[in-house]
């Protein structure tokens, strides 16, 4: 029986986006951010979500008891009766431990975390050579998936561009940011038994495979 929910944690560049949208689409469950979560509730109006909504327009966090209630909210909907996936939330072990009440008093059982490990030199190629045609938005990476002429987008000839944050120092920024706040999230959930760590430097297609078929007889 599969998990109710599935938080997916990974660097930035591990690919659980990628793996994530594959397990949602494999199983027909959604794939909820926080940040669209917010959206929604701002959009409906719900009580959460305006609260949510004069924060946000005062440039203030949203404080983590509140978006717990728009998840709380949010995983109540029909489209989440057969599991859901959890992207992006949460990310302190105070969230964590938030999401963890909601499913308990839904009775929805405890979530099984996944955890994409890809080492950081494969992360900086990744992200560093990420290109993106500034006119179709394809993407390319200059050590995985080259164009056929440097610079210059296969489709429609557009050129690539890198994102500012694609810059080394920039990422390597991120992957300590990463680590700092992540690292205690693994940890309480490993120390809970619902980690389940997978790696993440092999091909894209391969992981998907694994993970579905793991995820098909959790």
């Amino acid at each position: 029986m599969r998990p109710q929910a599935l938080i997916f944690l990974g660097a930035p560049g591990a690919g659980k986006g990628t793996q994530a949208r594959e397990v949602s689409k494999h199983f027909s469950i959604p794939q909820i951010s926080t940040g669209d979560m917010l959206r929604e509730a701002v959009r409906s109006g719900t009580p959460l979500g305006l609260a949510a909504k004069v924060k946000m327009e005062a440039g203030e966090l949203v404080p983590d008891e509140m978006v717990c209630g728009i998840v709380d909210e949010r995983i109540g909907q029909p489209d989440c009766r057969n599991g859901f996936i959890l992207d992006g939330f949460p990310r302190t072990i105070a969230q964590a431990d938030c999401v963890g009440c909601t499913l308990e008093a839904k009775g929805r059982g405890n979530p099984l975390v996944i955890d994409i490990q890809v080492d950081e030199d494969l992360l900086l190629k990744r992200l560093t050579g990420r290109r993106t045609c500034s006119v179709c938005g394809e993407i390319y990476n200059v050590y995985f998936n080259p164009p056929r002429v440097e610079g210059v987008c296969d489709i429609d000839g557009g050129k690539l561009l890198q994102r500012a944050d694609d810059s080394e120092e920039t990422i390597r920024q991120r992957l300590v940011a990463y680590e700092e706040q992540t690292s205690p999230l693994i940890e309480y959930y490993r120390a809970k038994g619902l980690l389940h760590e997978v790696d993440g430097n092999r091909k894209p297609e391969v992981i998907a495979e694994e993970l579905i078929e793991f995820l098909g007889t959790a």
